[in-house]
């Protein structure tokens, strides 16, 4: 009987070193996985701090205004290019809406104002 006892402990040591090495083994792969995926966020940031040094290059204004320079071929502006609020025609009359289109009735200058929401309730 105790021979039994002593191999069914040593069956369950062998059973439980085991599992202990293979979650050992499981987490070494997981903290790998976890190192390989730091290592490409890093070099995405990276990658992105670069494109954005880039754009803010090849945004300055300076540069654009060089390019706009060499292949438009724009003109200085001239003040007569500008006008003034006298010189735009009236604004047309309002055209009342169709009796039938209560959407339009509320949208109608000169129109109460209505709402959706509920009259105030008296006391």
């Amino acid at each position: 009987m105790m021979r039994i006892l002593n191999i069914l402990v040593i069956v369950a040591l062998i059973a439980a070193a085991s599992a202990v090495y293979k979650i050992k083994f499981d987490s070494t792969l997981q903290a790998e996985k976890a190192a390989k995926l730091r290592d490409e966020v890093r070099r995405e940031r990276n990658a992105i701090a670069r494109l954005r040094a880039e754009w803010a290059k090849l945004d300055t204004p300076s540069r654009i205004q060089a390019l706009a320079d060499r292949y438009l071929p724009l003109q200085p502006v001239k003040p007569t290019q500008f006008g003034d609020f006298n010189d735009l025609p009236p604004r047309p009359p309002a055209v009342p809406p169709p009796p039938d289109d209560p959407i339009g009735a509320m949208l109608t200058p000169g129109a109460p104002e209505t709402t959706g929401s509920l009259p105030a309730q008296r006391r």
